[in-house]
């Protein structure tokens, strides 16, 4: 009995020792680490530009980048659920992922605590890296005479067919301008925000643009006289030179962040973390803010000559979870709306 217990005892101290060797090993193996990073991006190449090179060049790492459209990139990272081949999606809204929280890793950015507070990471998941403003885009020689401060000015008999606008039920950016204007107005569910969208629309006479970079192109171009479009490329128009003025309205603006995230089981998880730190460090902050026209997380970075300052600016929070919750209900108040003013 003795002898048989003693064997059994040798073969643990030897398992143990394969074990330790095998730990020792594979220690080695991870702090050397992978120097590679497989990326998931909607991005446009300005943004790009300005982020993947200064991280490549930082930490030693080669970035593969694959870009497609935010919602096919979703489905992607869903359909890979179970042998990922990515290791971040660097793009996105909050209600994106929101809505798919079990396809990301829990990672919160090394400072965080230095981002504006309404735009830190509170999900544990997802991290803001920038924000877009809904804006008015002014065609100034059009609208001579006209004060334009902020939605209450756009119900003008004088602008009824000169109001651009995407389709808030297919663009995202439309749909940002009607939650916005919905909160600034009262309220997502109150009568009188659904009475001001009704008169907007009236006006805008059933000329909805079949893309959000019509809107803000047919107003610099001359073609109309106000549009509802976003903050980055009205400033970048403007930065362009385009006879162009950007608005935010008096009533408040919301300001939506664009998230990254870390994808679960990710191959390359610690590269993923240092691009997750990286993206909302000082340096790419400061990138961001004098590179591309897209606004940084952090209010201590620069940002671009024709962007306002954030302090200068009247915002109003989204109340996320309603939205997301709400958004059918909110796209089938507006259809109807839209289809009762083209009946009449």
């Amino acid at each position: 009995m003795r002898k048989k217990t003693l064997t059994v005892l040798m073969a643990s101290v030897a398992l143990l020792g394969l074990a330790a060797c095998g730990s020792k090993a594979g220690n080695k193996k991870e702090a050397k680490g992978s120097d590679k990073l497989v990326v998931y991006s909607p991005n446009s190449e300005g943004l790009i530009n300005a982020t993947i090179p200064a991280f490549e060049e930082k930490y030693g790492i080669k970035v593969e980048l694959i870009q497609a459209g935010t919602g096919e990139l979703f489905k992607k990272v869903e359909s890979e659920a179970s042998k990922p081949v990515a290791d971040v999606v660097f793009g996105g809204s909050y209600t994106q992922y929101a809505q798919h929280p079990e396809l990301f890793e829990k990672y919160t950015a090394k400072d965080n605590d230095k981002v504006i507070k309404d735009y830190q990471n509170t999900t544990g998941y997802s991290t803001p890296y920038t924000l877009d403003g809904s804006v008015l885009i002014v065609n100034p020689d059009l609208t001579k005479g006209m004060k334009i401060k902020g939605y209450k000015d756009l119900l003008n008999p004088e602008l009824k067919g000169k109001i651009a606008t995407a389709d808030p039920a297919n663009s995202s950016s439309a749909f940002a301008q009607l939650t916005n204007m919905l909160k600034a107005t009262g309220g997502y569910d109150k009568k009188a925000a659904w009475d001001y969208v009704k008169d907007l629309f009236t006006l805008v006479d059933g000329k909805i643009n079949s893309s959000s970079s019509n809107v803000y192109k047919s107003v610099a171009d001359g073609e109309m006289a106000v549009g509802l479009s976003y903050e980055d490329p009205s400033v970048k128009l403007l930065n362009d030179g385009a006879n162009i003025k950007v608005i935010y309205p008096e009533e408040g603006s919301v300001f939506l962040p664009a998230s990254a995230a870390i994808i679960k089981n990710a191959p390359n998880k610690s590269n993923a973390k240092k691009f997750i730190d990286f993206i909302v460090s000082k340096e790419a902050q400061n990138a961001l803010g004098t590179e591309t026209t897209n606004r940084p997380v952090r209010n201590d970075v620069k940002v671009s000559k024709n962007m306002k300052s954030l302090k200068d600016i009247k915002t109003i929070t989204e109340d996320y979870d309603y939205v997301i919750k709400h958004k059918a209900e909110i796209v089938k108040h507006y259809n109807d709306i839209f289809v009762d003013i083209q009946s009449k």
